[in-house]
C-alpha cells in the first residue's frame, strides 16, 4: 500500500519505520528544510523504549537511564521518591532520557535515503474513491492509498478533518533547555522535580554530559512574550534550594525555549475515509506526564498492527486504530491537562509512601499503553 505521512516528528518517523517493516511503500513529507532538532530532551518510559526495540530502533549509546523520580519542595525537603526502576523490571523495558534530536536521528537511521522529503508543506488533502491526494505549497500533489497527518499541534491535516484547532491553553507554559550543566544530577540515574509557590522545576540527566532542565510558570498566549525569559525565571526561582541556583547560573538566555501548554478532549474518531492522525495532531497535551513522545510511538505501533490485521479494509482499520488509541491517549491527555503536578500542595506528596508510588507507576504505564 502507498502511504503518505505528513510530518517528520517522532510519530511520523516511527510510523514510517513500522509501516515499511510491513512492506508498505512509505513517503514522509516534512515542511522544514531539514530535520527539526529543537525540543530539548524527551523521556521514554517502558512503553516508548519497548516499541522502539520492537521496531528495531536501537538507543545504544544515547541518553541516560532513569531509575528514580524524586520530588522536593522549594526549600529542599524531600517529599516523595518514586522507584520507576520497578516498572522497568516488571515491563521488561528501561526508562531513558535523551536529547530529542538523538531520537529523531535514530529513527531516520532506520529509514532508507529518500523516504523523507524535506521542504514540502502540506496545504490540504482530498479523497476520491480509494485514492487520497495531498496538496503542497510548491504546487505539487502527492497520491497515496492512505495519508497519516503527523504534523504536530498546528496540524493542517487535523484542522481540515476537524474544522479547526480544538486545543485551548491550560494557563501554563514550560521554559526549557538542554546543556552541559555541572551538577550531580547529570551523572546520576535520578530525575529531580522541585515544586513551590507559583511554579515547578525539573532536572533530568540526558546523557553526553547534558542536563534537561525546565521551569513551569503561569502563561497565557494573550500575554506579551517575555523579552528576557531567563531573567524572569531567575527572579522567580533563583532563591529556591540547590541545585536550582547552580542551574540558573550555568544557562544562557539563548538556551531557553518556550513549550506552551495546550489541551483538548481526545475524540474517539480522528479521521475520515483513508486519512487519519498520529501524535500531537490527534492528542495535544501538556508535558506534565512526560508521555508526548511515548504516545506518538504508541500511535505508530498500533497503526501498523491494525493495518496488518485488516489489510483489505483500510477505512475500517483506521477507525479501529483511532478508537483503541483514543482510550489510552485520552487518559494521559486528561491527567496532563489538569496540570495537577504544578498545583499539588507539598503535603499531599508527603502522604504517599515511597513503596506504593513505585507500584502505582508500574500500573499507570500499563493503563496508558496498548503496547505493554
Amino acid at each position: 500500500m502507498r502511504v503518505l505521512i505528513i510530518g517528520a516528528g517522532v510519530g511520523g518517523l516511527a510510523a514510517a519505520v513500522a509501516l515499511r517493516a510491513d512492506g508498505h511503500e512509505v513517503t514522509v513529507a516534512e515542511e522544514a528544510a531539514a530535520l527539526r532538532t529543537g525540543g530539548a530532551a524527551v523521556t521514554l518510559w517502558s512503553n516508548g523504549t519497548g516499541i522502539l526495540r520492537d521496531l528495531g530502533v536501537s538507543l545504544d549509546g544515547v541518553g541516560a537511564p532513569i531509575d528514580v523520580l524524586e520530588q522536593r519542595d522549594a526549600d529542599g525537603r524531600r517529599l516523595v521518591s518514586v522507584d520507576v526502576a520497578r516498572a522497568a523490571r516488571v515491563h521488561g523495558h528501561p526508562h531513558v532520557c535523551l536529547p530529542r534530536r538523538r531520537l529523531l536521528e535514530r529513527l531516520m537511521d532506520a529509514l532508507p535515503d529518500g523516504v523523507v522529503e524535506f521542504g514540502r508543506a502540506c496545504t490540504g488533502v482530498s479523497q476520491e474513491g480509494g485514492t487520497v491526494r495531498a496538496g503542497f505549497a510548491d504546487g505539487s500533489v502527492g497520491e497515496a492509498d492512505l495519508v497519516v497527518g503527523a504534523d504536530g499541534r498546528r496540524s493542517v491535516v487535523r484542522d481540515q478533518l476537524w474544522g479547526g484547532d480544538p486545543a485551548e491553553p491550560t494557563g501554563w507554559g514550560t521554559w526549557q533547555g538542554l546543556g552541559p550543566v555541572p551538577i550531580d544530577v547529570v551523572s546520576s540515574r535520578v530525575g529531580l522535580m522541585i515544586a513551590g509557590k507559583g511554579g515547578s522545576c525539573g532536572l533530568m540527566p540526558a546523557g553526553e554530559g547534558l542536563l534537561q532542565w525546565w521551569f513551569d510558570m503561569p502563561w497565557s498566549p494573550d500575554e506579551p512574550p517575555l523579552a528576557e525569559p531567563l531573567a524572569e525565571i531567575r527572579r522567580r526561582f533563583g532563591h529556591w534550594c540547590t541545585p536550582v541556583p547552580e542551574v540558573l547560573a550555568a544557562v544562557r538566555e539563548a538556551d531557553v525555549e518556550l513549550f506552551p501548554h495546550y489541551r483538548h478532549r481526545v475524540p474517539r474518531k480522528w479521521g475520515a475515509g483513508r486519512v487519519t492522525l498520529a501524535g500531537d495532531s490527534a492528542h495535544s497535551m501538556p508535558p506534565t506526564r512526560a508521555q508526548g513522545a511515548n504516545q506518538a510511538l504508541e500511535d505508530a505501533w498500533a497503526l501498523a498492527a491494525v493495518l496488518r490485521a485488516k489489510p483489505d479494509d483500510v477505512p475500517a482499520a483506521l477507525r479501529e486504530y483511532e478508537r483503541k488509541r483514543s482510550r489510552k491517549a485520552g487518559i494521559v491527555a486528561r491527567h496532563a491537562g489538569r496540570e495537577d503536578i504544578n498545583r499539588l500542595p507539598s503535603f499531599v506528596s508527603r502522604l504517599a509512601p515511597d513503596g506504593l508510588t513505585g507500584v502505582y507507576y508500574t500500573r499507570w504505564l500499563a493503563q496508558i499503553s496498548d503496547f505493554l
